[in-house]
């Protein structure tokens, strides 16, 4: 007695010759199948003898002789019948990684199935799938790929789900131990698929405990592939705006970076600044949503530190780097940044306003610069430029040296600010903070308002007659220059003072004397006189003078006389 197996080998091999005869004897055909704007003109017990659902077709047509029948609904479209009805004429054809998927579904919507006909499409396609497609992660990938067009029956037949687990357990035993090289090949692999996909293969692999660095990695790599243009154009001089006028061009990119971000592992670090900075400026152009731009703004500002002046810069301008974006998000970010600062700062039990990290003082000079680069700029206007200075704390700053450039480049590039202006500008510098170099330059700056180059130069006079040169001790502490100064500018104010209320009463006691003598002359000589209340107040003026006899007195100096520069025993000193 046959086998099952010998019966079924038999039915295939007579089928086969049915078909060869079929052609060979020329049969006229019975029908016609519609698919699309393609018809096929074929016989109708070929077709019944493995799908059965061309056979209900044909028992159940109201017509006494069906000669036409409409397919256009098949999965994978004309090409995919096409090899359907070869498969039922025994025509050999070869399947492929790139259209077994298709195949399969094809085959479950014909019902040519192994419960209708021994080794049928259905049972043929699953064998390539499992031993062949699913056997490699390329492979999985790409027949993936090609179940995005055969969407839900692909799904109801499990074919994604397959997949996806297949590229998620390859994908991360390539991740820790590659099998070749460049490493991150398989990175490369995904970016053929549609994002969808590509969120699932996310979700299945951290599942599995894939590492944050090899989920960031694919979504960059993924994200440089299918937004090029918009995330690797860092020169900001090759991408015009004419070129994102179409307008579902834009809408697919900015539904596209939504995604890629709303994927992003949690973990702080995992993608470079650089990176984060690209995708916000895409973020921007899109008109994406505010939690995705929020959410960049975010990422951006709590690894702040690492930042440079282009990544700030990127962030700045437009694609075609002939204007300034709007700089919302730059100031949102430092803001952050600054606040998680202090919020660390109370964390740990410091003064924010005394002690600064070396973050916080990276980011400050950083900040400086950046304003120096964009100072230039037209449409940078005076209230940006002040909004953006102050955000960062000024006890942040070591020396101002780099925002007395960004306002210098600043008052050469828009001259015509009138002096208000100019003032509010430098008001957010600390004339006394600069290095001797930039008060060197501040004094002799003409642009700058003259009450900045004053204080410039009134600082190294001071450190002059303090005898403190600053070229030779540049790491001199700041904050004790600062005191020591306070203390000399208040006691100048009160020498000042002082010397001012002498003088008036030199002058009254002058006048009143000229009127004495000038009496006392016209009348004889009378007996001894009681000294005079000015003349007593002129003298315990001179008592409560605090540096009477002392190295401080001046009274019986000639102010027409140069006086040496001696060093004085104290740093206190006043000036007449």
């Amino acid at each position: 007695m046959a086998t099952p197996q010998r019966r079924n080998s038999r039915l295939s091999i007579a089928l086969e010759r049915t078909g060869q005869w079929v052609f060979s004897q020329k049969i006229p055909i019975d029908i016609v199948v519609e698919v699309g704007e393609a018809n096929f003109a074929l016989h109708k017990f070929m077709l019944a003898a493995k799908s059965n659902y061309i056979r209900k077709l044909i028992m159940e047509s109201t017509e006494q002789d069906l000669t036409r029948i409409n397919l256009s609904d098949i999965p994978g479209g004309p090409e995919m019948f096409e090899k359907a009805a070869k498969f039922c004429y025994g025509v050999n054809f070869e399947i492929t990684i790139q259209n077994v998927a298709a195949l399969r579904c094809a085959a479950e919507y014909l019902q040519m199935t192994d419960l209708y006909s021994d080794n049928n499409l259905a049972g043929r396609t699953e064998d390539f799938l499992g031993q062949v497609a699913l056997s490699s992660l390329s492979g999985a990938i790409v027949a993936l790929k090609s179940c995005e067009d055969l969407l839900p029956l692909s799904e109801d037949l499990k074919i994604v789900q397959r997949c996806l687990d297949v590229i998620s357990v390859k994908a991360c035993n390539e991740a820790n131990f590659p099998s070749r090289s460049p490493p991150n090949w398989w990175t490369e692999e995904l970016t053929i698929l549609g994002i969808e996909f590509v969120g699932k293969i996310i979700c299945a692999m951290k599942k599995r405990g894939a590492k944050a660095l090899t989920l960031a990695r694919a979504l960059i790599t993924y994200t440089e592939r299918n937004l090029q243009d918009l995330v690797r154009d860092h020169s900001s001089n090759g991408t015009k705006s004419s070129d994102f006028d179409d307008s579902d061009i834009r809408s697919h990119q900015r539904k596209l970076i939504q995604s890629i971000v709303s994927l992003m592992p949690s973990e702080i670090g995992a993608f470079p600044i650089n990176f984060l900075c690209c995708l916000l400026r895409s973020a921007i152009f899109l008109q994406a949503s505010n939690s995705c731009k929020n959410e960049l703004e975010k990422r951006i500002s709590v690894i702040l530190e690492r930042v440079t002046v282009g990544d700030l810069l990127v962030l700045s301008f437009t694609y075609d780097g002939e204007r300034l974006f709007d700089l919302e998000s730059v100031k949102r970010i430092i803001s952050g940044f600054v606040e998680k600062e202090k919020t660390m700062a109370v964390f740990i039990g410091g003064d924010f306003k005394d002690n600064f990290s070396p973050a916080m003082q990276r980011v400050t000079k950083t900040v400086d610069a950046y304003l120096g680069e964009i100072a230039s700029y037209v449409e940078f206007i005076i209230s940006k430029f002040i909004g953006i200075s102050i955000l960062v704390p000024k006890g942040a700053r070591k020396v101002d040296d780099d925002l007395y450039r960004a306002i210098d480049i600043y008052l050469k590039a828009h001259p015509n600010i009138d002096e208000i202006e100019r003032e509010k500008l430098c008001s957010v510098m600390d004339p006394l903070k600069l290095s001797y170099e930039g008060r060197l330059h501040a004094s002799q700056n003409k642009r700058l308002p003259v009450q900045v180059a004053l204080h410039a130069l009134c600082y190294d006079q001071l450190k002059l007659r303090s005898g403190v040169d600053e070229r030779s001790t540049p790491e001199a502490g700041v904050g004790n220059t600062r005191d020591h100064l306070r203390k000399d500018v208040s006691l100048i104010k009160e020498n000042e003072a002082l010397r001012l209320e002498l003088m008036k009463m030199k002058l009254l006691m002058s006048d009143m004397q000229k009127n004495n003598n000038n009496q006392g002359a016209s009348s004889k000589r009378g007996p001894w006189k009681k000294p005079t209340f000015f003349s007593s107040l002129s003298k315990t003026l001179g008592k409560l003078n605090p540096f009477r006899n002392g190295s401080k007195d001046t009274s019986h100096i000639d102010e027409s006389v140069e006086v040496g520069n001696t060093t004085p025993r104290r740093r206190r000193f006043s000036i007449s």
